[in-house]
């Protein structure tokens, strides 16, 4: 699937103003509050109070003034925020007007405004069965905009999926902690130990995306499918027995990703072509929060 340079620009240009619209009424806070910067550097001293932490008092400024003052601190930030983008063939499927690969911009485009805004660095990578694309992290608007048209414009080398690739390499270029939302349809396997690993050191967060056709055949007699990752053809009957059939092997599917999603233990966003996917993000957003506030 090409994309001309005209449409390219139209598309990322529509996805950049919906993301900042996004960003600054809905995601901006959330994400400065759920994803803390590195660590708390040295801000300034001020006169001590009643209640201060007696362990921030700065014993030379003290005795300088000959009245107590304290540390003063301010977060430091200046956090790198990784996206991996799965695009084996798979991702140029969609049933209801956008295709994974599309929503995988859009949402990508929201994360990376969102990270810009309170000053981290965005960097990206498109793996299939190998890395295929890297842009190391930067700041700013036109990196961001060149992240969200390499993610659409991409043409893979390969049809095949190896998530644990794209882990492998994160391993070695990332060397530093960082938030990384991994954005996939995970139905692949092999990846579990990997994205285990990945866990211990970094904030991971995958991004499942699907599309409902997935899940569930349409009753229209004869169906022609298409594997987008191997190139076969198959004709299917789409009788009630054979999307039973069909829907059955779909669960399971799903039921295998999503156990081995919890027993990595990290928070999953799970977004579909056919919902808004914003609402899946402030969610997500809100649930962390809430569980860091208790925990």
């Amino acid at each position: 699937m090409t994309i001309s340079t005209s449409e390219l620009f139209k598309k990322a240009k529509k996805i950049e103003i919906a993301s900042r619209r996004l960003v600054e009424q809905q995601i901006a806070g959330q994400y400065h509050s759920v994803f803390k910067g590195r660590g708390l550097v040295f801000s300034d001293v001020r006169p001590y109070y009643a209640g201060d932490d007696v362990r921030t008092i700065d014993w030379n400024i003290t005795a300088r003034m000959n009245a107590p003052h304290v540390k003063q601190f301010i977060e430091e930030r200046d956090r790198t925020v990784n996206l991996i983008i799965d695009a084996s063939a798979s991702g140029h499927f969609g049933s209801r007007g956008t295709t994974k690969r599309e929503l995988a911009a859009e949402l990508a485009a929201v994360v990376a405004f969102s990270a810009i805004k309170n000053n981290d660095r965005v960097g990206m990578m498109i793996v299939t069965d190998k890395v295929e694309r890297y842009v190391p992290p930067k700041k700013g608007r036109r990196h961001v905009l060149r992240v969200i048209g390499e993610i659409l414009a991409f043409e893979p080398t390969s049809r095949k999926t190896d998530l644990a690739a794209g882990l492998d390499f994160l391993g070695k270029v990332a060397r530093r902690r960082s938030v990384v939302f991994f954005v996939s349809d995970f139905l692949s396997d092999g990846w579990e130990r990997a994205m285990r690993i990945a866990a211990q050191r970094h904030e991971l967060v995958p991004v499942v995306v699907g599309d409902p056709l997935e899940q569930a055949l349409p009753a229209v007699g004869l169906l022609v499918l298409e594997d987008l990752e191997t190139g076969e053809v198959v004709e299917v009957d789409t009788s009630s027995r054979a999307r039973a059939e069909f829907a059955k092997r779909a669960k399971r599917a799903a039921e295998i990703r999503d156990a081995a999603l919890r027993r990595i233990n990290v928070d999953v966003v799970t977004v579909a072509t056919n919902e808004p996917y914003v609402d899946a993000l402030v969610a997500f957003f809100r649930a962390r929060a809430k569980r860091m506030a208790h925990g």
